[in-house]
């Protein structure tokens, strides 16, 4: 079972990454990186949290997200960033103009991670220090090849904020906004270092 789960480990860490970033999040790289110098676990995705703006779906689809924040954001990008996304259903060799209809959305989602566990005493190992350095919304997945645990923080921010070709809010909105996104971003952030010291 070992060498199943090190063969397993060494097929996933070569694999390219298929991430629409296409590259590691600069906020969790030394987390998955401690992570994967264990013998008994290794990361198959990870998000350090992020804010993106995105035309709002009900289902899964390509060209969702217009723009997407790793950082901390300010009052002026946001607001500049908002009048040229409200420009793209100009362009329907990109966008139709039906993606459009129910408008644009700003979300703010949490740091998360799935780390592969050599049995179910690690994971629970793992588990139960993610849960002391604030990832409240963790669990447990059991599958057939090995067990995975998913790491989730609680930070969330979500609303319509474009319809109709309006932004829906005005400037003191807008910068109440940026300020709890900020804020609940340092704070993920936290949680990712306090888990790096513990591991």
């Amino acid at each position: 079972m070992k060498n199943i789960f090190l063969q397993q480990k060494k097929e996933i860490l070569l694999k390219k990454d298929k991430s629409s970033k296409r590259s590691w999040d600069e906020k969790i790289v030394k987390l998955c990186k401690k992570i994967n110098s264990l013998e008994n676990y290794f990361t198959t995705s990870s998000c350090s949290g992020r804010i993106v703006l995105m035309i709002e779906q009900d289902k899964k689809a390509n060209n969702l997200f217009l723009k997407v924040y790793h950082e901390l954001i300010g009052l002026e990008k946001l607001k500049k960033d908002l009048e040229e996304v409200n420009t793209l259903r100009e362009y329907p060799e990109t966008f139709s103009q039906k993606m459009f209809t129910k408008g644009i959305k700003f979300k703010m989602e949490p740091c998360i991670l799935h780390v592969a566990c050599k049995n179910l005493e690690y994971a629970q190992e793992l588990l139960d220090k993610a849960k002391l350095s604030g990832w409240k919304r963790s669990g447990i997945i059991s599958s057939k090849k090995r067990f995975v645990i998913e790491l989730n923080s609680t930070e969330k921010l979500e609303f319509p904020i474009i319809k109709n070709d309006k932004i829906l809010v005005d400037d003191a909105f807008l910068k109440l906004i940026v300020k709890e996104a900020d804020k609940k971003l340092k704070r993920t952030w936290g949680k990712i270092e306090r888990l790096e010291k513990l591991i």
